[in-house]
């Protein structure tokens, strides 16, 4: 067998800082994305938890409970990617939070009528739950 070697042309990568994610900007953000993205229930309850957080960022690892690290990863990438979450890179920690300031200023009323549904889900009860007994325990040692 006989290869033959070929020089072929590649654009050059853009070498993008390793601490940041690609996030739409908010007139990137389409209401289709946006419903396809809250369409699955992981991703449903993931922004009813992040709702109850009232805007405090949560760390990837409080929703393991939803599933394996792989399929928590890509739920909050498809949620990232559609513009419903801004994701920080902190050290080895991501920390998520809702972009709802501008979820509200492109599509007013839609976020609430969403959460409204969403924070009530038990998937959402059943985390609440989990922290809450971690807590207690952290309080009784």
């Amino acid at each position: 067998m006989n290869l033959v070697a070929r020089r072929v042309n590649m654009p050059r990568l853009l070498i993008v800082d390793p601490m940041t994610l690609p996030h739409p900007t908010a007139d990137q953000i389409t209401l289709s994305n946006v419903l396809v993205a809250l369409g699955d229930p992981t991703r449903l309850a993931i922004v009813g938890y992040l709702a109850r957080r009232a805007g405090r960022p949560t760390m990837c690892l409080n929703f393991t409970d939803f599933g394996s690290k792989t399929n928590i990863s890509y739920h909050l990438a498809k949620l990232r990617e559609a513009g419903i979450t801004r994701t920080e890179v902190s050290g080895t920690s991501r920390l998520i939070t809702l972009r709802r300031d501008d979820l509200d200023i492109r599509f007013p009323g839609l976020l609430d009528s969403i959460i409204t549904a969403a924070v009530d889900l038990p998937m959402v009860k059943k985390i609440e739950d989990a922290e809450e007994e971690a807590l207690a325990q952290g309080e009784a040692r």
